[in-house]
């Protein structure tokens, strides 16, 4: 059966066989495949399930059919819609209940590092809409899980606010595609779907760390010489930017 290589990926690169991806396999995988068989497990439907590894050694998981952006800019309709937003902050809030409970496998090891401590969740830490999957208007899920760890809730949550609100300068979001609305009222409703009671004003802050700290990992990366890192300094560079213009923002656009 022939390999369809996959649009997107930064990072790996992946192809489709049949109805399973296959995609270089990382130092992380095993812990990431115990994290969607504890998924698949408790009935979460919007991820894939881990199939295991094929005869080269990469991993497999199962396709996510519907529609992904790609490489495409602007961004399709589908990603700029308050009802996709909802489901986005709806998503968002079913996993992190399922894996506020997943206990990790000795040796766990994580794109990111860190271990699972009380109160923490496992978070996608990029459900963004380049990693969505859409079945018509239903968002049917998030493929791409190398970056998942545990984390705190708002810590996931921040990125998902940073891509799909946006919450990026005002230049590279209208570059994608984004109409020119309201973000703080967009802002809003992805909290309201997810159920958030925190403190609204301090969840600014975790933005802002949030964004400072991605655009931090990859110029690490970057130093290091790492050609996945480097290509993406742009991507730094768009995020440290974000993170000052978020962080000047008043306080009524969180509250």
């Amino acid at each position: 059966m022939d390999e369809e290589v996959l649009p997107g990926g930064n990072t790996v690169g992946a192809a489709r066989i049949g109805e399973v991806v296959h995609k270089r396999a990382s130092p992380w995988t095993e812990t990431v495949h115990a994290l969607l068989r504890h998924l698949e497990s408790a009935g979460f439907d919007g991820a894939p399930r881990a199939v295991g590894f094929d005869a080269e050694g990469r991993e497999m998981v199962s396709y996510l059919p519907g529609e992904v952006i790609g490489g495409r800019v602007p961004w399709p309709a589908w990603a700029f819609t308050e009802a996709t937003l909802s489901q986005v902050g709806r998503w968002l809030r079913r996993l992190h209940d399922v894996t506020a409970r997943f206990e990790p496998p000795d040796g766990a090891r994580w794109f990111a590092g860190g271990e699972m401590r009380p109160g923490m969740v496992v978070g996608h830490q990029d459900a963004a809409p380049y990693n969505a999957v859409m079945d018509g208007d239903r968002l049917a899920g998030f493929f791409d899980w190398d970056t998942a760890g545990p984390s705190t809730r708002e810590f996931d949550l921040a990125f998902s606010a940073l891509s799909w609100v946006p919450l990026y300068p005002r230049a590279a979001a209208a570059h994608l595609g984004f109409p020119d609305g309201d973000r703080s009222r967009r802002l809003r409703l992805l909290l309201d779907a997810y159920g958030y009671e925190g403190d609204r004003l301090a969840f600014g802050a975790v933005v802002v760390e949030r964004a400072r700290r991605q655009a931090s990992v990859m110029r690490r990366m970057a130093d290091a010489g790492d050609p996945a890192a480097i290509a993406l300094l742009p991507v730094a560079a768009n995020l440290e930017q974000s993170a000052a213009e978020a962080e000047a923002l008043p306080d009524e656009f969180w509250t």
